[in-house]
């Protein structure tokens, strides 16, 4: 594993845990398929979450929230839409796409931002 998988893989479970914390139940990490990638897929209550998962240091360009595209938020959404063909059991609940943004990680005190419906499947 290159190192930037392993601090991504870093800040997804730093992410599960607060999610988890907040009372969702995570049910995958890191799908992937063709169309792209999930980092974080999870269940509240009824609603099927998709979380999005960006962690930036503070010399970074743009903020972790600032550097989700339309484009990334487009595959996201296809790999949402694999997710729920492979299985079926999640089709019919409600869908949500979160993001969870970890500015400043090379700190003694990475900031986490936690966006609820921060995007459509439009």
């Amino acid at each position: 594993m290159s190192e930037r998988s392993e601090r991504g893989a870093h800040w997804e479970t730093f992410a599960s845990n607060h999610l988890r914390a907040q009372g969702l139940k995570v049910i995958a990490r890191g799908y992937r398929c063709r169309l792209g990638e999930l980092d974080i897929v999870c269940h509240h209550g009824e609603t099927l979450v998709v979380v999005e998962v960006r962690a930036r240091s503070t010399g970074a360009y743009a903020t972790a929230l600032d550097s989700i595209s339309h484009g990334k938020r487009q595959r996201i959404v296809n790999a949402a839409r694999h997710f729920l063909m492979r299985h079926p059991q999640w089709f019919h609940r409600p869908l949500r796409f979160d993001i969870v943004a970890i500015d400043a990680v090379d700190t003694e005190e990475p900031r986490l931002t936690w966006v609820r419906n921060a995007f459509d499947s439009d």
